[in-house]
């Protein structure tokens, strides 16, 4: 079998890993014949892929990299376009996507929704008279143009600093400037965004979870997302090669990876993963441990393996330095859980952290707040119940106790509108003094998200910037003001606290 549309991929230099040779190895059993383009040595090459001088498509002195990351992203997104545009029937494709049938495409154009807002570029076809192409081409001969598409937040940023005589250059950019951000925005100006698949065509597995890809006890869950009109599964490349890296270089046996490997006979001792940055980063690590204290919350946690521990999330480092001097005095904790997709893990999450405050604390009592709980044996913790469809009734499930809580530990997995329902509740019936701290603001199902409503981490961002909220919905703005009198401060800390990182983690203290 053969396929009309060629594949065109690149890698710069050095061998590829076996997550690459399967990848290149899955589009050669599909019938596709493949192109690889390169400017140094490369290894570990199918048989049948052609090897192709990437100077031919793009001068190597167009070589950029991202500057916080050091990624060729920026240069491929580049060569892709270029390559698009001088070779006919041609189909980009990362050496991350795996192909799951012939590519087909009537128009040239081939390529699809991540997610409901954003198109990616992993797969990319369109033909030589696109007026998009057209566009990206044009657009990414300045390198120190400031995009239309740069969220304004960001963009008075950049155009401070042209206004300094400091214009930046786009590796400083956010990421993804040159590539599906450009993508999304052009494609839909010029109207070809008409032929995007839809997720389930290239991206059927999304980024939350691609870990599942490795996981033997996932299978079925993620071969359920494969459909028949799914042409494509991305792995995600260098984060799917650090995932692996943690589970010993190999995916699980039995899951979907190491099936895929089964079936094109690919064998992962001949094609090894390279180094992830994190293991080239121990080579600069002093031999001799540093010691340091390490806080007795943080402890806890990485003892019972909590999510809040250093294994994931970190929130027990700012948790212990709010809470240290209130250890031996009364104190009560309220675990507010919302509705989640995987409601068993959530539990069992739960369970822990109830464990961890019990301990910490020599006499607060907890108390867990969450659709369907059970009543529990401890007498320190109390189980309450409310109904997400009518989200006062955890405020009023709150009049039940003896004192009301002194923190609140807002779980992630809700939607914005449940989060602010839930926080519009509980937060006038708290004491003077107590903390509110919405956990997990990154990872809201999209699916749970309203169209045009500002997302949680946004609106509090906006809050600690200008004193007030600014939510779009008059009469939650106008409530949620109300209660900004009673706000003595609100904090909002990214991923592990990196400016580089998503929001993800709330602190608001009562007045």
């Amino acid at each position: 079998m053969s396929s009309e549309y060629r594949i065109g991929m690149l890698w710069v230099e050095g061998p590829l890993s076996y997550v690459e040779v399967l990848c290149a190895q899955s589009f050669l059993d599909a019938g596709h014949h493949v192109e690889l383009y390169h400017y140094g040595p490369v290894a570990n090459v199918p048989e049948g892929v052609e090897c192709i001088d990437g100077s031919t498509i793009l001068d190597i002195d167009s070589f950029v990299t991202h500057e916080r990351t050091g990624s060729l992203a920026l240069f491929s997104d580049v060569f892709r376009y270029h390559l698009l545009s001088k070779k006919d029937r041609m189909i980009w494709a990362d050496l991350d996507a795996y192909c799951v049938k012939p590519f087909e495409t009537a128009t040239g154009h081939f390529f699809g929704w991540e997610s409901v807002e954003s198109l990616n570029g992993g797969v990319l076809g369109l033909p030589q008279d696109s007026e998009a192409l057209g566009r990206l081409l044009e657009m990414t001969k300045d390198e120190y143009a400031i995009p239309y598409w740069v969220l304004p937040r960001r963009r008075a940023v950049l155009e401070a600093r042209v206004a300094a005589g400091e214009a930046p250059h786009v590796s400083e950019m956010p990421w993804g400037v040159w590539g599906p951000h450009a993508l999304t925005a052009i494609l839909q100006e010029t109207g070809e965004a008409k032929y995007a698949l839809p997720t389930s065509g290239l991206y059927p597995v999304g980024f939350r979870d691609r870990r599942a890809i490795t996981q033997s006890r996932a299978r079925d869950r993620v071969e359920a997302l494969i459909t028949p009109e799914t042409y494509s599964v991305h792995f995600y490349g260098r984060r799917m090669t650090d995932i692996l890296h943690k589970i010993g270089g190999v995916p699980q046996e039995g899951s979907y990876m190491a099936s895929l490997l089964e079936k094109h006979d690919v064998d992962v001792t001949e094609a090894p993963l390279r180094p992830s940055k994190s293991i080239l980063a121990e080579e600069d690590k002093p031999t001799e441990p540093v010691e340091r204290t390490r806080d007795p919350l943080t402890v806890l946690a990485d003892g019972v393996g909590a999510a809040r521990g250093t294994a994931l999330h970190r929130y027990s480092e700012v948790y212990n330095m709010l809470l240290a001097p209130h250890r031996s005095r009364v104190f009560s904790v309220l675990e507010l859980l919302p509705p989640t997709v995987d409601r068993d893990a959530s539990l069992g999450e739960l369970e822990k952290n109830v464990s961890v405050w019990l301990t910490y604390f020599e006499t607060a009592e907890i108390t867990c707040l969450t659709p369907g709980m059970k009543k529990s044996d401890n007498p320190r913790v109390t189980n309450l119940n409310y109904d997400p469809q009518e989200p006062y009734s955890a405020g009023l499930a709150l009049t039940r106790l003896s004192k009301p809580p002194s923190m609140v530990c807002h779980s992630g997995g809700g939607g914005s509108a449940l989060q602010l329902a839930l926080f519009m509740a509980i937060f006038p019936r708290l004491p003077s003094g107590a903390i509110y701290a919405f956990e997990g603001l990154r990872w809201q199902p999209r699916a749970l998200e309203s169209k045009g409503v500002t997302k949680t981490a946004p609106l509090l961002r906006g809050f600690q910037a200008n004193g007030w909220f600014d939510h779009p919905n008059p009469r939650i703005a106008a409530e949620l003001n109300t209660l900004a009198k009673d706000i003595a401060a609100c904090i909002v800390l990214p991923v592990h606290g990196r400016s580089d990182t998503r929001d993800q983690h709330a602190i608001l203290h009562k007045s």
